[in-house]
């Protein structure tokens, strides 16, 4: 059920968070909310964890995180996000498990297998299908190529924040390393943010985006984590994972409902050639018995 809600939120948010851009908030101040409402709430919560402090030698690592994950990873999916549609973002962000997979063959010298390798080029085609082809003329997505290709290295720098990250989370509790990397985050974004933050009119914000602005930063910055952890201590990772499948699923349901998106034959084909790529990358070879 963690694991579900986990799924369930992220779907939702492509929409949701497209429907307050930019009429209220710009895509770089929307970002603003995000690390300073989650950097609050690590804070709060980090009460329940126990007391820990960041060695010295760490510092490096966790900025480096904090720039990749908390910097350049969310600033390039909003402004994406606001370029182009939330079928586009939904199907784009799962190709996250692919760029993963490429990077720790260059950075770690991970092997990858020729179904791997085919995984990985079905996926990138149906990728970059969709960055070439899946134009339309929308007044709320004023560059959809362009948001696209954003989207995309999104997947990049956040894949490369999984692979940097991995030595901290086994160190430290996921309480202590949250509210540091969302703090730190706060300051990478501000040079970005601050100006677009500012221009926000608070006292005349109506229901409609406050609420679609609590939404990303309680569940999709805060409550996803929290549901992926307990989801972890039940669940393997590989079986995790299995999950962002019905991402895009989600996504495209509640966007087509909500009247905020369509379905075109690219978007279903590129749709279809991304998960195709997703399965055959991380599925797990067949063990031999006897």
């Amino acid at each position: 059920m963690a694991a579900i809600g986990a799924t369930t939120i992220y779907g939702l948010n492509h929409t949701i968070a497209k429907g307050v851009m930019p009429n209220y908030v710009q895509p770089f101040g929307f970002i603003m909310f995000r690390v300073l409402g989650a950097a609050l709430l690590f804070w709060i919560i980090s009460i329940l964890g126990p007391k820990e402090t960041i060695e010295k030698k760490d510092y490096p690592r966790l900025l480096v995180c904090a720039i990749l994950g908390m910097g350049i990873n969310m600033l390039v999916f909003f402004k994406g996000l606001a370029l182009s549609t939330p079928i586009n973002s939904s199907v784009l962000v799962t190709t996250t498990p692919i760029i993963v997979l490429i990077l720790s063959a260059v950075l770690i010298k991970e092997r990858i297998s020729k179904r791997k390798i085919l995984g990985i080029t079905v996926g990138l085609v149906g990728a970059l299908g969709l960055i070439l082809f899946g134009t339309e003329i929308r007044q709320d997505a004023p560059n959809i190529p362009l948001g696209n290709f954003l989207i995309l290295m999104n997947s990049v720098f956040y894949g490369t924040y999984l692979i940097t990250v991995r030595p901290l989370l086994t160190k430290y509790h996921p309480f202590t390393f949250m509210k540091w990397l969302f703090t730190l985050g706060i300051f990478i974004c501000l040079p970005f943010g601050y100006v677009e933050f500012m221009q926000v009119d608070f006292t005349n914000l109506p229901f409609e985006a406050i609420w679609r602005i609590v939404f990303v930063v309680v569940g999709t910055t805060f409550g996803t984590y929290l549901f992926n952890i307990f989801a972890l201590t039940q669940l393997k990772a590989s079986t995790l994972s299995t999950f962002l499948y019905i991402q895009p699923l989600i996504g495209i349901l509640y966007a087509v409902a909500t009247g905020q998106d369509a379905l075109t034959s690219i978007k279903i084909l590129a749709a279809c050639l991304v998960l195709l790529g997703v399965y055959l990358s991380s599925k797990k070879p067949k063990r031999n018995i006897g």
